[in-house]
């Protein structure tokens, strides 16, 4: 009731307005009248249109502050209408299913349906891109345009009334699998099989606009290819190629499992991949196994040979030693006599008388010991009278130092004793005050 009183009012105040197109399209839109009309304005607003003449006197204005608060609202109207229809679920899968909707790509659609494209103001590049999310974004804004005008009962009314029950079927998008990218990693982890996904190309197209080509690869195998205006947009085409390939040809995935036990088996078997170069090293010591070496032990003893040969140089030094020998008998032919004479001429030589005085030489050392010797004893005479009297001073200060801590002590035991036996004598004297007092009065 109160919704059809409103419209009626609304109708009403419609009548008395000059520019009335603009808010008959957003009544084809939504269902019901704007009140501000000017919040939906700039809802539709692109950042990127700065330099347009109808936007330039406003600085800074566009639907970006919108679209943050519409992306929230968004979630939470979309969370709402999925909690009351789907009501025995579990909540992975009302989230899942809550992306699905509120993802950039279903936005987009949305706009291009209720006709919100055509009120977009945007630079005239910007309608060429093929990666810009311009209309998705304009849908957020105008949501929260709806919040900030209406409220949130309006919100809720656009998106049952106008969205759910025209454009979106729940059930077939909760049925359809699209993040073919999770679905791929989980059928790896599953069968233990080494994945990746890698970009091969990228490319400029009209507009500028970047368009990448990626590989999804399985055990080094390619496997799906896929290409998009964004990298997940091409690895979210490779994967679907690729899970739908391992899905249906079994064939294939028997290969791919084949590679998998080669790659895990081919790190325990690598020693053995090794074994065969080994076995081209091993003619190394076939020496030992050929019998050719018989020939080589004779010729082992050649260096035998060649140890014979040092003792027969040994030998010839020994031929040379009677040569040296002739001198050696040379020599007492020519010095005997000589010697001879020598020893007739010893009496003549003074040597022992020179050595004499050098023998006399200990006595003035003996002299000079006896000195030193009696040096030290008057020096220890000395320093044994010396420090006699110093011993006792300090021995009779200690004993003075005793008694004086003797004495202290005495006199603080007594006065601790005489306080103990004045308190005492305090404590019997007021005791016996009080017995007195109490007899009085009795």
């Amino acid at each position: 009731m109160h919704k059809t009183i409103d419209q009626c009012i609304d109708k009403i105040r419609l009548l008395f307005r000059k520019d009335k197109e603009p808010f008959l399209k957003l009544y084809d839109i939504m269902g019901f009248y704007p009140h501000n009309i000017g919040i939906y304005n700039v809802a539709l607003i692109h950042r990127s249109c700065r330099n347009r003449t109808d936007v330039k006197q406003q600085k800074n204005l566009n639907n970006e502050r919108l679209e943050f608060l519409g992306d929230a609202l968004l979630s939470a109207v979309v969370a709402d209408i999925l909690y009351q229809r789907f009501k025995g679920q579990q909540e992975g899968f009302l989230t899942t299913l809550r992306s699905k909707i509120v993802k950039r790509e279903t936005l987009n659609e949305l706009a291009v349906n209720i006709g919100l494209d055509k009120l977009v103001k945007h630079s005239d590049h910007m309608g060429n891109a093929h990666n810009n999310n311009m209309n998705g974004n304009a849908f957020e804004a105008f949501l929260a345009a709806i919040y900030l005008d209406r409220g949130y009962d309006y919100c809720m009314a656009f998106m049952k009334d106008r969205i759910f029950a025209k454009y979106i079927d729940i059930d077939q998008m909760s049925k359809k699998e699209e993040n073919y990218k999770s679905k791929l990693i989980e059928w790896c982890q599953r069968y233990q099989c080494a994945f990746d996904f890698v970009i091969t190309n990228q490319k400029l197209e009209g507009g500028n606009a970047p368009k990448f080509y990626s590989e999804a690869r399985i055990e080094g195998v390619v496997c799906g290819k896929g290409c998009g205006y964004s990298k997940k947009e091409s690895h979210q085409q490779a994967a679907q190629s690729a899970y739908k390939k391992v899905k249906s040809n079994v064939g294939f995935v028997n290969q791919l499992i084949e590679i998998r036990n080669n790659r895990v088996n081919g790190r325990a078997t690598t020693p053995k991949v090794d074994t065969p170069d080994s076995t081209a090293v091993t003619p190394a010591p076939a020496p030992r196994v050929s019998q050719k070496p018989a020939g080589e032990k004779q010729e082992t003893p050649k260096p035998a040979d060649k140890k014979q040969d040092k003792p027969r140089k040994a030998e010839k030094p020994a031929a040379e030693k009677p040569a040296a020998e002739k001198p050696a008998a040379e020599k007492p032919v020519a010095e005997k006599p000589v010697v001879r004479k020598t020893a007739a001429e010893k009496p003549v030589a003074e040597k022992p008388v020179a050595e004499k005085p050098v023998a006399e030489k200990p006595a003035p050392r003996k002299a000079a010991s006896r000195k030193i010797a009696a040096e030290k004893t008057a020096a220890e005479k000395s320093a044994a009278e010396k420090p006699a009297k110093p011993k006792r001073a300090p021995r009779q200060r200690r004993q003075n130092t005793d008694k004086e801590g003797e004495n202290i002590q005495k006199e603080q035991t007594q006065n601790i004793q005489k306080e103990q036996t004045q308190n005492v004598q305090k404590e019997q004297m007021q005791n016996v005050q009080k017995e007195q007092t109490q007899n009085v009065q009795q």
